[in-house]
């Protein structure tokens, strides 16, 4: 019993660390795998920044309110707690941190683990004793157990003239398609019932590394979307592709589709449905091309579901050239879109192209735009009333549950909402029917309440 009592007194309390995780899904799973190696180095995470020893922000610096964002949880950390490391996309301009902020202690750039990692060492050395710290499988994630994000590459190859992520994160890494599916296998065996795939840019994935092939379990695949999907597609939970850019071999996808390989549904950044804001933009210029592609998409997968986002304003952008991305969108019928007021990015090339459009003028036309994106929605979510579907319950309480089927990604669609008692929880699947819709989501009952 004395020897006991001596080795407790001797155990120091691990180290704790305090995290701010912003911007996009990339950077989420960045700050998870962050988390996951100081996890397993023994550190403790914290939700109070006044408990922990130290605090991690991971940044957002795309556009100018986002930098805003970042700039003042910084502040928020550095109020609360006093020593912070600064991480992520904003970390690639140091000099923008530090002006605001000269007090933190490290700032590292976007995705540089390494250096996080060093940077927390050096100001927090760790106290692992590996028969007391234990990290869970699938790692330290910020997502629901039942759902996580796949990221399959970083950077990104295109030159957008409203965008600086090249210049932050860097040109095209495809991860190798092996490694790929042993981070999904390993996290559909902890528990994933729901796999998000995300990048900058998913329909580019492996041109950096010219295909390369690996074996994965009994077979041999080359790094490309197609390959991977259709592997993903084998281990039992949905399969939801992200980012997808409209490149051709996009086609190839759908036919997975529709045999149920992966869910029905597309994330594609049209950005606009103009083809002159489209070249201003340096985006492929053919809206028409893909009004064309979307109608064969749906003939041979009728239950395609496609999400989109958008750019009203954008410098130079007419007041016809805005009805034209109005008719585009009527013309494509898109199920989910989402849409921004042209912010201008600092080093991104279309700053220069003059002819920037009011503010107020910006505000109208993406009040109009939503308008008839709302419409849109609701006519084609009111399309679903009285189908069966499945869904994936994602919170229950006294009232009922929320739920996602194929149609609907979390925290950027709408959801089903399932009203009444059900014996379900969190990760279940459900089987429902739908009653009614309003603009955004579906309200179902359920056909089995669950197991």
């Amino acid at each position: 019993m004395a020897a006991k009592a001596v080795r407790a007194t001797q155990r120091v309390r691990a180290p704790r660390i305090g995290f701010a995780s912003l911007g996009c899904a990339k950077a989420l799973v960045d700050s998870e795998r962050i988390l996951t190696t100081l996890r397993a180095e023994g550190y403790q995470i914290d939700p109070s920044y006044e408990q922990a020893d130290l605090v991690i922000v991971n940044t957002c610096g795309f556009i100018g309110p986002a930098i805003d964002e970042s700039l003042d949880a910084i502040q928020e950390a550095l109020e609360h707690n006093g020593r912070v490391i600064v991480t992520g996309c904003l970390g690639a301009r140091p000099e923008r941190i530090r002006e605001r902020h000269p007090r933190v202690l490290e700032v590292t750039g976007p995705h540089d683990y390494a250096a996080v990692l060093s940077a927390v060492h050096k100001h927090l050395p760790p106290r692992h004793d590996p028969f007391l710290d234990l990290v869970p499988p699938q790692g330290i994630r910020l997502t629901p157990r039942h759902y996580a994000y796949l990221k399959i590459s970083e950077g990104c190859n295109n030159s957008c003239s409203f965008c600086i992520i090249p210049a932050l994160r860097g040109r095209l890494a495809s991860r190798r398609i092996d490694q790929v599916l042993r981070e999904a296998e390993q996290l559909v065996t902890a528990g994933v019932k729901e796999l998000l795939v995300i990048s900058q840019d998913t329909s580019a994935y492996g041109v950096d590394l010219r295909y390369a092939s690996a074996p994965w379990r009994d077979r041999v695949y080359q790094t490309r979307l197609t390959d991977l999907a259709e592997a993903l597609g084998s281990l039992g939970a949905w399969v939801r592709l992200h980012y997808v850019y409209p490149y051709p071999h996009v086609d190839e996808l759908i036919p997975l589709m529709a045999e149920g390989r992966v869910l029905p549904y597309l994330d594609i950044p049209f950005q606009h449905g103009s083809s002159a804001v489209l070249r201003r933009m340096r985006r492929p210029a053919h809206a028409e091309d893909v009004l064309a592609r979307i109608a064969q998409w749906r003939r041979l997968c009728p239950d395609l579901t496609l999400r989109s986002t958008f750019i009203v304003g954008f410098p130079g952008e007419t007041e016809a050239q805005f009805t034209e991305l109005l008719q585009w969108l009527r013309a494509a019928e898109l199920d989910r879109v989402g849409c921004f007021k042209y912010s201008p990015v600092e080093g991104a090339a279309a700053n220069e192209l003059g002819a920037h459009v009011p503010p107020a003028v910006q505000a109208e036309r993406y009040e109009r735009f939503m308008e008839c994106a709302a419409e849109i929605s609701a006519a084609r979510l009111r399309r679903r009333i009285g189908t069966r579907v499945r869904v994936l319950v994602d919170t229950v309480n006294t009232k009922g549950a929320v739920a996602r089927s194929a149609a609907e990604a979390p925290e950027i669609d709408g959801v089903v909402r399932i009203a009444g008692p059900t014996r379900v929880q969190p990760g279940d699947w459900m089987d429902v029917e739908v009653l009614d819709s309003d603009v955004y989501d579906l309200h179902a009952r359920a056909v089995n309440p669950g197991p």
